[in-house]
């Protein structure tokens, strides 16, 4: 890769005002800069306390510098940090003394991070779970993006890709050199073999997509019911504050309303619905539409009765979970329920949530945290899997065909990493990351 020509800029340590800012410059004339605003360089990786001045001499601030030569930097290339006091007027007095080097800009979102890929630091898959370590809020989304930025998903990817680098160099060797004694006379049992394996543990892999999902992206509860069944009193219930507003008045809730919750270290995405009714009034129809939309998207759905009255509604949905509400009132419903409840209360608002819990684990059994949790990472093992499956399944053709499978095979798997033909892919992911990483 060669270097780019541009040397980058940006605060990397968040919005100011703060205790610290952290400001990081990289590219090749890191130095010059350095030596510009602070004089003689710190050595490398380690801090030095310098006056940072303007090229007119006038003090900017005292901080620490830290340098980092290529290529033993984040980004492969010089790379420095200096850290300041985190007020608005000294960042942006920096800001200014910087832009006005020849050759330095400031940097795009996600930029140091797209050099340190483009010249082999990380992988993307390394890539997106430090985005997603930036953005976690909860433990298991943190476990999660660990592992991904660690490498300890893309040691399996690399894996599997070194077995069918093998696989196809025995079959060409084969088809190329069928005489020569040193090349085995059929490679069906040290190949087909491994394939078939290989085949399994992507297909067991894959499996556990839907955990990695749900960690990374949420668990979904809906919940939904009739006008005035106490959806949105269950909501506020839950997330302990008022985010619905309550009325005794039928079709209050026009839109669905969502929140986002940590239970037991998981990210539980709680929405609330418009009452399911038959109606003429067009913004409640519109509201009941986005209701039974968000319903068939649901991982949970709670659906709820008022357990005070004895009109008994349609069945709920299959796999939903059934709740009386309002058990602080006189019971005239005879319907059985899972649970009942009374948000006014409290009573059986406990056992409500250790049934979301036990629902949510019971869809989220890892392993490990090596485990994919994008559609991107879905669609590329999905397309090598079925590369792999046709290899398998058509031993009747010829090696040069089954060999081909096995190029395809590899070829999907190299783009979950990022060493095949992604570049479409780079704005997309790289755009994630705030300014400064």
């Amino acid at each position: 890769m060669l270097p780019h020509k541009e040397t980058i800029f940006a605060l990397s340590s968040g919005a100011v005002p703060a205790g610290l800012a952290v400001m990081r410059i990289s590219g090749q004339d890191v130095p010059a800069v350095l030596a510009a605003l602070i004089g003689s360089l710190p050595a490398p990786r380690q801090a030095a306390l310098r006056s940072i001045r303007t090229r007119n001499g006038l003090l900017i601030d005292t901080g620490l510098v830290l340098l980092f030569p290529a290529p033993h930097s984040f980004t492969g290339e010089n790379v420095a940090e200096l850290h300041l006091h985190g007020g608005r007027a000294v960042v942006d007095a920096l800001h200014r003394e910087l832009a006005g080097f020849p050759n330095l800009r400031p940097a795009a979102p996600g930029e140091f991070s797209r050099r340190a890929f483009e010249n082999g630091k990380l992988d993307l898959i390394e890539v997106e779970g430090l985005a997603d370590l930036i953005a976690a809020e909860t433990e298991m989304q943190r476990r999660l993006a660990v592992e991904q930025s660690s490498g300890g998903l893309s040691s399996i990817y690399y894996g599997w890709s070194d077995r069918l680098t093998r696989a196809r160099a025995l079959i060409e060797a084969e088809l190329d050199f069928p005489d020569e004694e040193d090349v085995p006379g059929s490679v069906s049992d040290q190949v087909w073999a491994d394939v078939s394996r290989l085949a399994e543990e992507l297909a067991c892999h894959l499996e556990q997509l839907e955990a990695g999902e749900i960690i990374r992206d949420g668990f979904k509860v809906v919940i939904a019911g009739k006008p005035n069944a106490g959806k949105s009193s269950l909501m506020n219930a839950l997330a302990k504050r008022d985010i619905a507003i309550v009325t005794e008045i039928a079709g209050t809730t026009r839109d669905v309303l969502q929140v986002d919750m940590s239970m037991d270290g998981y990210l539980v995405k709680l929405y609330d619905t418009a009452g399911l009714r038959d109606t003429d009034e067009i913004v409640e129809r519109e509201g009941i539409r986005r209701a039974e939309k968000i319903i068939t998207e649901a991982d949970l759905l709670i659906f709820i009765e008022d357990l005070s009255i004895d009109s008994v509604t349609e069945e709920p949905p299959e796999g939903a979970v059934l709740v009386g509400t309002k058990s602080d009132l006189p019971r005239r419903s005879v319907r059985q329920y899972d649970l009942v409840i009374s948000t006014k209360d409290g009573a059986g608002l406990e056992p409500l949530r250790g049934l979301i819990i036990q629902r949510l684990k019971a869809k989220v059994q890892p392993q490990s945290m090596a485990i994919p949790s994008r559609a991107r990472h879905r669609d590329a093992l999905s397309r090598s899997l079925a590369a792999l499956r046709a290899s398998l399944l058509s031993p009747g053709r010829g090696l040069d065909l089954r060999a081909e499978d096995l190029r395809v095979a590899g070829d999907a798997l190299g783009r979950v990493t990022g060493r095949v033909d992604v570049e479409n892919l780079l704005d997309v992911i790289f755009g994630e990351f705030c300014i400064g990483k």
